[in-house]
């Protein structure tokens, strides 16, 4: 049954005139008797008797008026329902980017977007990222890659240079050396990051174009647990800038000059071309190219 339909049945209802019935919604009477004309005939009953000038409800017209009522009611209560749901903006990133340069950006994000909810999914390598993607289950995405990689469902743009620091703990025998080529890591324990991670994959093909196995090698799931074991001097990793910065300019940490170019390592924003975008994930695509440029 058409909605507006019902509404002019219902308002036929009160009123028991089609004239004024028509006044009050601002139709031309000729439509009025049309609506209801479409209605009886898609019930295949009178909803309306006229006696003379005057028209009563059919005990069909009865019936029908307490359902037309909750129809009308029911549709309205969904409306509402939906406008009022926060919208769900579902994100891939690595923990690098979530803990040390989001924040900032999702606080101010979430200021001037109150009914928007965000969901972070992990994503510590780029496949994984990419395959959120291309299966729908993130809108967006932060890639810590070396290029942009041409995909012809996913559109992406570079955001920053990432910086790729090799740290040690300040009484490691490296912290005093003024420069460390790979060969001097034969004899080492690095602590990588799970298997995938742009930035392991990096160090993992240098060691292996240098022909260099270091003496063991430990692989955490957190940044945070990998910075205090290198901090106990259990071993050195190599992390983004972003993720050191705090500890190296408290002394907790030491950068160490490294003896070899990595790729130029950049945080890239992706998303599917094909997906449709809401207003909240449009609003965080250009708030977060604001806050990049600023950066």
């Amino acid at each position: 049954m058409d909605r507006k339909h019902l509404r002019t049945f219902l308002d036929v209802c009160e009123t028991l005139n089609f004239t004024k019935t028509a006044e009050r919604l601002q139709y031309a009477q000729s439509s009025i008797t049309a609506q209801i004309k479409s209605l009886e005939h898609e019930l295949q009953c009178s909803l309306f008797q006229r006696l003379g000038k005057k028209i009563i409800l059919t005990k069909a017209g009865q019936q029908l008026r307490p359902y037309a009522h909750q129809l009308i009611q029911l549709e309205e209560t969904a409306r509402v329902s939906l406008l009022s749901q926060k919208e769900t903006i579902v994100i891939g990133a690595q923990e690098s980017q979530c803990t040390y340069r989001l924040p900032t950006l999702l606080h101010t994000f979430t200021q001037q977007n109150p009914t928007s909810k965000l969901v972070f999914k992990p994503a510590h390598s780029d496949k994984l990222a990419t395959e959120s993607l291309l299966n729908g289950e993130i809108d967006l995405a932060f890639i810590m890659d070396v290029t942009t990689k041409e995909r012809s469902l996913l559109h992406t743009e570079a955001l920053i240079e990432e910086r790729l620091l090799m740290v040690v703990a300040p009484d490691h025998p490296f912290a005093a050396q003024k420069n460390i080529s790979p060969e001097d890591l034969e004899n080492e324990a690095i602590l990588f990051t799970e298997k995938g991670c742009s930035y392991r994959v990096l160090l993992e093909n240098l060691l292996h174009k240098a022909h260099v196995t270091p003496k063991s090698s430990l692989e955490f799931t957190s940044l945070e647990a990998i910075k205090k074991c290198v901090v106990a001097n259990i071993g050195i990793a190599f992390l983004p800038e972003l993720v050191v910065e705090a500890e190296v300019r408290e002394g907790l940490l030491c950068a160490v000059p490294f003896d070899a170019t990595f790729p130029a390592l950049k945080t890239h924003l992706a998303y599917h071309k094909d997906k449709e975008m809401s207003k909240g994930v449009q609003q965080f695509l250009q708030l977060t190219r604001e806050f990049f440029k600023g950066d």
